[in-house]
């Protein structure tokens, strides 16, 4: 079971940046082509900024051509969790930080092999840790 981390709103504010707390604390969703990790192709884990818990190995991401870092599983099945999401008149499946609820993006069933999953994330809810291939190539 993940441990789950909870903070007052104040304390989320003052962690993190304004569109980090529009994204994950307010359900936001960053312009199309726009995050700082949607064309990304460094190695490495993407972590939840919020509360640091590993959610996807950039060895899952994909140019799903939409304009949001997509991946097409989770680095650890435990740490994203799916809600039912019906705003907008639509219904989608919204995913979730397993640890302290930090709202990620949305899944869908259009998404490649093997999973046939597109994990559509907001660069906003994400932070890259390179991954010791990287650092040795500096």
């Amino acid at each position: 079971m993940t441990e789950k981390i909870v903070k007052s709103e104040t304390e989320w504010r003052k962690e993190l940046t304004p569109e980090e707390y529009r994204v994950t604390r307010e359900a936001g969703t960053e312009p199309a082509f726009s995050g700082k990790y949607w064309k990304t192709k460094d190695p490495g884990t993407y972590h939840c900024v919020c509360c640091g818990a590993p959610l996807f190995e950039a060895t899952t991401k994909f140019d799903s051509g939409t304009g949001w870092p997509s991946f097409y599983a989770p680095a650890d099945e435990k740490n994203v969790v799916q809600h039912k999401d019906s705003s907008y008149g639509m219904v989608r499946t919204e995913a979730r930080c397993a640890s302290c609820d930090a709202h990620l993006g949305h899944v869908f069933e259009d998404g490649p092999a093997p999973t046939g999953l597109r994990y559509c994330m907001n660069s906003a809810a994400l932070k890259l840790e390179a991954s010791q291939e990287k650092e040795e190539k500096k």
